[in-house]
């Protein structure tokens, strides 16, 4: 009978928790007497005035807005005085601030800048909210459509989720349902029909911590003896996101968090059951040591409500550190803190005897609650000792703490994965332990824990933000990474780190980086080799040449090119013409046999001074540089540019043509083309390639070989040559393979060297320039490493 009548006062407190619209206004309000006479007559005056105000500036028109705003500005101030609450309703002020919880219409399609956005708006819910304070005119703010209007505007962070003007009315209109809704239960299920509670809970999730507990104080006083509303904040998916805000820094956050789960767990067994598998114990019991009072007291009786019907859970509680901070709160000067500590230790007394002579230290809730009460740091510094046996014994220790998925998300905002992966261990057994201890680790990234640790990305300070990117770079899976990196904004942390001024941070964002390139499989530090043609290889890439063929045997002049062709299908491939052009091929190659052969020549190139014979089909089939020139139908002038460019100029660089020929002649009319920019060796190798698909390419001629096959767009042969480059890049070259990379837009070599740095970052570092080349790949290492974690298909994709 005590234990119950305890519960029921605390019960009653949180019941009576009423939302404080504005913290900055929590005077004394008793200071100002009731308005009588002239006082009250001028008050209405003024009400009457600013109604007025109110109904006649419904409009988009800059003065309309400006003095709307002032109108509901002046009336919540008013407001502020609860004495005089009854006057301002009495002068018809709800309908008129109802009216402006809504935007005026503007025309379709409008999308100027428009006056006062949601100023007008915001002070109308704030102006509502404060008279709602008076439960006698909560049901005639309802009646007057408030809350349909007042459920849109949580919407409008749809929006512009940054504005803080949309912030801004977001928490008015969050504070405005919560006084509504305050003991009163017609409107608490009001607020479900109108489609409320959705929005309340993804608010949760917001950016700004004074919409999280706006949203978070509306939903408590929602789920408060509304079983409906209850069932529909659980099914709504909220329970993950209260419970990582049980162990937010913010006491103003975790106090509405723990309110929330008390009501919804309050007469309610099967949300209970759910609360607890979701995670919200340890936590619950951490805020036994808060700071706010208030968040005590409520962490307490939840504790209670927790022990009251199942003796598994008195058990955990025990376990996992409670008893201790139940106890001190016995000594504190609050004698409702007092009352609660007593209420859950009453409940707790029965098994606490117990627990105290049988607990081990290997038992899994004795290590949560070893860890929370302060167990984690001291032996994560023990790790920094020169004494042998010390730091393997505070190995061991996190090794055990780490088989408890509670301890996780404590282990890594503390900096310990980090610790865990510098640390300089002096015997193999401890090596070997911190390994098993990062496999643990590793194995309960998921479900909560990955949850928990993605909104301490979202919310927490800028240096936890960025230990847990670290640490979820090292452990995550990698199905997860897309989530973590791309769309909880995890890679941005990591080059944050790398771009940064502290050499450890950059270090700690190079080796996450270069670990999470290694476990996503799109990020091969550089492809294969190209495989050589086989037979039925060689019979590909005709459907793009056709057009010029067609054109070629238009021509009665062109027989040298007919002869070609059928000489080539049906003696060389014994395949007729007719079937090859019906065919859908995508490559040709007439064979090592013909390189440099007069033998049905029809183009010759100058090179060095020296002719090299060649034959247009096959060029045509190669790439679509010389498809365009000897495409009949234009010009030289228009289409030989890019045999003139200089090596070393990129192929996207390319604008000013310049050529060999009169202007007007046609490139069947040109037999001779002079190739000025090219050695003759490097181009005798390019047209290797181009007539067999395969050439072994040396160290030394790679990169003019790399030149020219970006000059004339043959991608098979750059990838060859990528490829050679890439077996040579060192600690003394990187920086100069990366510029190459960069003017022939070799994206594969370019990506070796970004892999590259990141694994040789820490003997790099102390090279000139090193701080410029960082600052200079950052963007491509971001563009990298979105590409790679948003591939669909990361087997069969390159990047």
């Amino acid at each position: 009978m005590e234990l119950q009548r305890c519960e029921e006062q605390g019960l009653q407190e949180r019941k009576g928790q009423k939302r404080k619209l504005e913290e900055e206004i929590q005077e004394d309000r008793d200071a100002t007497p009731l308005p009588t006479g002239d006082a009250r007559r001028a008050l209405l005056a003024e009400v009457t005035a600013q109604v007025k105000v109110l109904n006649s500036a419904f409009s988009w028109h800059e003065s309309d807005r400006a003095a709307a705003k002032r109108a509901t500005h002046v009336l919540a101030e008013l407001a502020k005085n609860e004495e005089v609450v009854n006057v301002i309703v009495e002068g018809g002020a709800i309908p008129a601030l109802v009216k402006h919880l809504q935007a005026p219409l503007s025309d379709e399609g409008d999308l100027s800048l428009k006056p006062f956005e949601h100023e007008v708006e915001k002070g109308s819910a704030f102006a509502l909210g404060l008279l709602a304070v008076k439960p006698e005119h909560q049901q005639l703010i309802v009646d007057s459509g408030a809350l349909s209007h007042l459920v849109n505007l949580l919407r409008r962070y749809k929006d512009s989720p940054t504005s803080r003007a949309v912030i801004s009315v977001i928490r008015r209109a969050a504070d405005a349902i919560t006084n509504l809704a305050h003991e009163n239960s017609s409107i608490k299920t009001r607020v479900r029909m109108e489609g409320g509670i959705p929005p309340l809970v993804e608010l949760l999730e917001f950016t700004d911590t004074k919409v999280q507990r706006a949203a978070a104080g509306a939903l408590r006083t929602l789920a408060f003896k509304n079983d409906e509303n209850k069932n529909q904040i659980v099914e709504c998916n909220a329970l993950p996101t209260l419970i990582s805000m049980l162990r937010s820094d913010d006491a103003a956050i975790h106090y509405e968090a723990v309110g929330v789960i008390g009501n919804l767990v309050h007469s309610s067994p099967n949300i209970k059951k759910e609360v607890l598998a979701a995670g919200a114990l340890q936590p619950v019991i951490g805020l036994l040591t808060s700071c706010c009072s208030e968040s005590q007291r409520e962490a307490a009786l939840l504790l209670g409500q927790f022990a009251a019907t199942d003796s598994d859970c008195k058990v955990h509680i025990v376990q996992r550190g409670a008893v201790r901070p139940l106890i001190e709160m016995l000594h504190s000067p609050d004698i409702q803190l007092k009352e609660m500590s007593a209420f859950a230790l009453g409940r707790l007394a029965q098994v606490i005897i117990v627990i105290f002579l049988a607990v081990s230290f290997q038992d899994t809730h004795n290590q949560a609650g070893i860890a929370h009460m302060g167990g984690l740091v001291p032996l994560l510094k023990l790790l920094d000792s020169k004494n042998g046996s010390l730091q393997h014994n505070a190995a061991f220790a996190l090794y055990g703490l780490a088989d408890n998925e509670d301890n996780v998300s404590d282990f890594i905002r503390v900096g310990g994965v980090q610790r865990l992966q510098d640390g300089e261990f002096i015997v193999q057994a401890t090596k070997d332990c911190v390994a098993k201890t990062l496999k643990r680790l590793e194995e309960k990234i998921h479900g909560r824990v990955l949850n928990h640790l993605l909104y301490l990305m979202r919310v927490a300070e800028k240096p936890v933000q960025r230990r847990v990117a670290f640490a979820l770079a090292h452990l995550c899976s990698p199905d997860d990474q897309r989530t973590i990196f791309i769309d909880n904004n995890g890679l941005e942390l990591l080059l944050g780190l790398l771009g940064s001024t502290n050499p450890k941070q950059q270090l700690d964002g190079a080796v996450a980086l270069y670990k999470l390139a290694n476990k996503a499989m799109t990020l091969s530090p550089m492809d294969a080799a190209p495989p050589s043609p086989t037979p039925q290889a060689s019979l590909k890439k005709l459907v793009n040449i056709v057009p010029c063929i067609s054109k070629c045997t238009q021509e009665p002049n062109e027989k040298p090119i007919i002869v070609i062709i059928r000489v080539l299908f049906t003696d060389f491939f014994d395949v007729s013409l007719s079937s090859v052009i019906t065919y859908d091929l995508m490559q040709v190659y007439l064979g090592e046999q013909y390189v440099n052969n007069a033998t049905l020549s029809d183009v010759t190139f100058l090179v060095e001074g020296r002719r090299f014979y060649a034959h247009r089909i096959c060029l045509l089939a190669s790439s679509d540089a010389f498809r365009a020139m000897f495409d009949g139908g234009y010009r030289v002038s228009s289409l030989l540019w890019c045999f003139n460019v200089p090596v070393g100029c990129p192929s996207s660089s390319r604008s000013v043509p310049r050529v060999s020929f009169p202007l007007g002649v046609r490139e069947k009319d040109a037999r001779d083309i002079e190739i000025p920019n090219i050695r003759w060796e490097v181009f005798e190798l390019m047209m290797r390639f181009i007539y067999t698909g395969s050439v072994d390419v040396s160290l030394d001629i790679a990169q003019d070989l790399l030149g020219a096959a970006d000059q004339y767009l043959l991608e098979g042969l750059k990838r060859l040559c990528e490829y050679t480059i890439a077996q040579d890049v060192t600690l003394d070259n990187v920086s100069s393979m990366y510029e190459l990379s960069e003017a022939f837009h070799a994206i594969s070599l370019r990506h070796t060297c970004i892999l590259f740095i990141l694994e040789h970052f820490s003997q790099l570092s102390d090279r000139p320039g090193h701080s410029h080349l960082i600052q200079r790949i950052i963007p491509e290492i971001r563009n990298y490493f979105a590409k790679a974690l948003t591939n669909p298909n990361p087997h069969n994709q390159r990047l």
